[in-house]
């Protein structure tokens, strides 16, 4: 993109690294921010720079923070004994949108993709099974996305905590296969959510 100015080029080319963000985006936005005031624009910028000094990571679930533990670990009215296993902190967001589900999350950071060379010592899986030993945990809850690898990925995780002889569900199938689940609409979701069922079923359906 052939502009006038080399520093309208370099913001537009920031921009457009973002997911979803072509050029033509990219420059409207940039230019959006011309026309505000300077106060606005520095703001902006200093929201930016303090989000990526400043945020943390839940050392109980990995889900983003302002805290060394997050909001969610540390409200007393959840269910702590409840555990919803998730690929990544949007999927945390979907799920609480849906205002349905009680309990605590673990984010794994990812699913099992060997693809992609991703293997379970990539993930964040030795800090959940960690908490069997420090936690009392009554049921865990697979909520990862019903693709290959998600599928790859629950089995791997529901045979290491088979060992703790602790309930282990599976969100309802009313999500399309490959579909991520902060992409499913509240009311699929939550309702995947209320009717999950025991992962055993599963494995007697394949």
């Amino acid at each position: 993109m052939n502009l006038s100015s080399s520093l309208v080029e370099r913001a537009v080319e920031e921009f457009s690294r973002l997911p979803g963000i072509g050029k033509r985006t990219a420059l409207r936005l940039v230019l959006h921010l011309l026309n505000q005031e300077e106060s606005e624009a520095t703001s902006f910028g200093e929201a930016i720079i303090k989000l990526r000094k400043d945020i943390k990571y839940c050392e109980k679930c990995n889900n983003i923070s302002d805290l060394d533990i997050c909001e969610i670990c540390t409200d007393h009215n959840r269910d702590q004994t409840i555990i919803c296993v998730v690929e990544d902190i949007r999927d945390v967001m979907a799920i609480e949108h849906t205002q349905q589900y009680p309990g605590v999350y673990h984010v794994l950071g990812g699913i099992i993709n060997p693809m992609n060379g991703i293997g379970p010592g990539d993930l964040n899986i030795n800090s959940l099974l960690n908490k069997f030993a420090t936690d009392k945990i009554k049921e865990v809850i697979l909520a990862l996305s019903s693709s290959m690898e998600g599928d790859t990925t629950s089995f791997y995780l529901y045979k290491k905590i088979e060992q703790y002889q602790v309930p282990v569900t599976i969100i309802a199938r009313g999500i399309a296969v490959g579909d991520e689940l902060e992409f499913v609409d509240d009311v699929t979701l939550a309702r995947s959510i209320i009717n999950r069922t025991p992962y055993e079923s599963v494995l007697t359906t394949k």
